[in-house]
């Protein structure tokens, strides 16, 4: 992208002022009513969003969003209710309606903040900055040139693109503050862009279809429009005249885009709410190896221009940087502060999630990993949700490529690859060095070493 120019005059900070003012007024409110503590959550959000397809403009929608929520607690008795609208009477009745809730509600023994002396403190120097606001003054005109332009060098980029699902451009800036009766007060504020386009090539039961985006804090970190479309196209393209697949077993190459979905089966496994209710193929599996001794994944919440970069978590919770998997032996769980008192832990400052994961690559990029892995399947694309958390099993359709000989030689559609995930983490023999940046799960392509794949002869 070519620089951008910053808004000449930014209300952001004072915006966020006014929340931070509103939400301490709301936790006074929340005392006076007799709550024994009480949290609230202030957030506000301005974004603009274009679609275009076929050359013409579809859509152009620009929102400004809020919400206000309040949570009470009186003694082990929770209430919560939330509004968008920020008159004093709406507000005086949302806070009254969380303590009429709460007196009504049974008694839970893991309710409750998380303990103050976890809260989050800011330095000698103030809260940690991780260089993501970059507000975006991107006119709606000028929006809709970038997805018109993104669109037309796709379908200008090879002539067996025959139409379009069509472009987006879209910008977002949002606040939000948290504070709670333990005295903790966090306001931060961020900002998102991105870029996408979906073709489609061939015609008739031959056609195919795929796209790309690009994902952003900065837009001077987007790829050029132009690159986006030409990407969505050649991809599109690369699909055509898939072949069969003959049932078996094959190594599958997951590329960097799907590969963290595997990541996300983990998280979920792993997470607070799974564990307790004992919803999990993973129970117990904290200090035991899931993966080979060479595999890592590293949180690391304080990263320059990181998805999920902060200080805090969702309850004011100091985050720390720190390794899920060492080593290949799981090190933790993920937990909030009720997750953990359910399961008699303690919160691991992950109250909203994960923030950003790091998977260590073994291997380097993507057509290494191809070479390597000789003959079997890439997949580019998964669909359904055929996993079980319960028991790990995983069924999911997929398309992508045929690799023999370490060469990529034809498309592959409509299969089905399966196992069980506690097999599949063990036998991933490499990771890539090709991550992709468009996701807080910052992971290469991941090589299995053997699936089940079902294809069509």
């Amino acid at each position: 992208m070519n620089s951008v120019a910053v808004p000449a005059t930014d209300d952001s900070q004072a915006r966020l002022d006014e929340l931070q003012g509103l939400a301490l007024r709301l936790l006074k409110a929340c005392r006076a009513q007799g709550a024994d503590q009480a949290e609230v959550s202030c957030t506000q959000e301005r974004g603009l969003s274009v679609s275009v397809r076929m050359g013409e403009v579809e859509t152009v929608e620009s929102t400004r969003d809020r919400g206000i929520a309040v949570t009470v607690y009186f003694g082990q008795r929770k209430g919560s209710a939330s509004t968008a609208d920020l008159r004093e009477g709406s507000l005086e009745a949302t806070v009254a309606q969380a303590c009429a809730i709460a007196r009504h509600t049974e008694p839970d023994p893991a309710a409750g903040l998380a303990d103050a002396g976890l809260m989050a403190r800011p330095g000698p120097d103030g809260w940690p900055d991780f260089d993501d606001w970059h507000p975006w003054p991107l006119e709606p005109d000028r929006a809709v040139d970038l997805a018109l332009a993104c669109e037309a060098a796709g379908r200008e980029g090879d002539a067996r693109i025959t139409n379009s699902d069509g472009a987006s451009v879209s910008s977002s800036a949002s606040l939000a503050v948290y504070a709670n009766s333990h005295g903790f007060v966090g306001a931060e504020r961020g900002t998102h862009h991105s870029i996408g386009c979906a073709l489609i090539a061939g015609r008739g039961e031959a056609m195919q279809r795929d796209g790309w985006y690009s994902y952003a804090l900065a837009a001077d970190d987007l790829e050029p429009p132009a690159a986006v479309g030409r990407r969505a196209a050649e991809r599109a393209v690369a699909r055509l005249q898939p072949r069969p697949v003959a049932t078996g077993s094959y190594p599958v190459l997951f590329c960097a885009e799907v590969a963290r979905s595997l990541v996300g089966h983990l998280l979920g496994a792993v997470s607070g709410g799974a564990l307790y209710r004992r919803a999990s193929f993973l129970l117990d599996s904290a200090g035991t190896r899931l993966f080979p001794a060479w595999f890592s994944i590293h949180e690391d919440p304080f990263l320059p221009r990181g998805l999920r970069s902060a200080a805090w978590d969702d309850e004011g919770v100091a985050t720390r940087a720190s390794a899920l998997v060492d080593d290949g032996v799981l090190q933790r769980y993920v937990l909030g502060s009720y997750s953990a008192r359910r399961l008699g832990l303690q919160t691991t400052g992950n109250a909203g999630g994960v923030h950003n994961l790091l998977v260590a690559a073994n291997a380097g990029g993507f057509d290494e990993l191809v070479r390597t892995m000789g003959d079997g399947i890439v997949v580019t694309e998964l669909m359904g949700q055929g996993v079980n958390p319960v028991t790990g099993d995983y069924s999911r359709g997929a398309a992508g490529f045929r690799v023999r000989g370490g060469e990529i030689v034809h498309p592959v559609d409509g299969i089905t690859i399966a196992g069980n995930l506690r097999g599949m983490f063990q036998a991933i023999e490499a990771v890539g060095s090709d991550v992709d940046p468009r996701s807080h799960i910052r992971t290469g392509s991941i090589l299995v070493g053997a699936m089940t794949v079902a294809g069509s002869d």
